[in-house]
């Protein structure tokens, strides 16, 4: 109890047990005020600069678009079934329950014709928050981008890595697959999702729809599986807190059903749209986000180790 107590109390290390020692379910980390020298710069400046993630124990904070990540772990570069992508990004770091999915599917994805396991791309920046090009999510270490291209080469380089493309699946927009969907495609997608950790699932509409029409046997899974707009290159899986997570904030739970009458609505609105509602109110330019914006605890994730 004093160790745990320690943990809390601390600003910079995390408390009286080393990296091997620490307990599994950590403490919550604690609130910081911002110093000087935080404050009104983007945090994506900040977080971005990190190039390891901080001696704590695992830790989510914040949501899935506003959030840090303490303690995060790096998915290896390269592994028997998968390769890391982009590595001069430095977004190959997750919470620990994030690297382990990953690792399992990519098991399962080797299983598949064609496949030798995946090509992942963006997961988090070592210490999770704002990213400084690209994404408005990934800032917890739960959320992951898995490449459609069958990985059918693991010996990519670096050089090959930066410069190699993903595929695109979708014809029509994206109101239908194209002739590089397969049903490997299919049982990646399915396994990741049916995987108790998985929130939900980001992928083109098309691919939804051609996913409810060819699945013939247990169909709960298509309901974490959401139509979005892009996401015809990659996938994108996003995790659950983990368990007694007490700073990481959930997401909704997807409605009840399969969800496959959504997603044929959004085709039949990619193919015939409808007209534009001329008393929608003007999109609000976004805001850099700053310190201010996130939990506190990133304050300790920030000046940490």
């Amino acid at each position: 109890m004093r160790c745990i107590a320690a943990l809390i109390a601390s600003l910079a290390l995390g408390g009286c047990m080393d990296a091997q020692e620490r307990a599994p379910t950590p403490g919550i980390l604690s609130s910081q005020s911002i110093p000087a020298s935080m404050q009104g710069v983007h945090a994506k400046q900040l977080f971005g600069a990190q190039p390891r993630g901080s001696e704590h124990a695992p830790a989510a904070y914040g949501s899935y678009a506003k959030g840090c990540l303490a303690g995060a772990v790096a998915l290896p570069e390269s592994g028997p079934t998968w390769q890391a992508m982009r590595l001069s990004r430095n977004r190959n770091w997750g919470h620990p329950e994030t690297i382990d999915l990953i690792r399992k599917l990519s098991r399962h994805a080797a299983e598949q014709p064609g496949w030798n396991g995946l090509y992942v791309g963006d997961i988090s920046q070592p210490r999770g928050g704002p990213m400084l090009s690209g994404h408005r999510s990934h800032q917890m270490g739960l959320d992951a981008d898995i490449w459609l291209r069958p990985a059918d080469d693991l010996a990519l380089n670096r050089a090959a890595r930066e410069n190699i493309s993903s595929i695109s699946m979708r014809r029509e927009n994206g109101a239908y697959t194209n002739g590089n969907w397969t049903r490997a495609h299919h049982e990646i997608v399915k396994a990741a999702a049916k995987d108790r950790r998985t929130a939900r699932i980001f992928i083109f509409p098309g691919a939804k729809v051609q996913m409810c029409k060819n699945e013939t046997g247990d169909r709960a899974w298509l309901r974490k599986v959401r139509p979005w707009w892009g996401h015809h290159y990659h996938f994108h899986v996003r995790l659950n807190c983990p368990e007694n997570a007490r700073g990481c904030v959930e997401q909704a739970a997807p409605p009840p059903g399969d969800g496959c009458a959504e997603a044929q609505q959004w085709v039949r609105n990619i193919l015939n749209p409808p007209p534009p509602d001329p008393d929608a109110p003007k999109p609000k330019p976004r805001r850099e986000l700053t310190m201010a914006d996130l939990p506190r605890q990133c304050v300790a994730v920030l000046q940490a180790e």
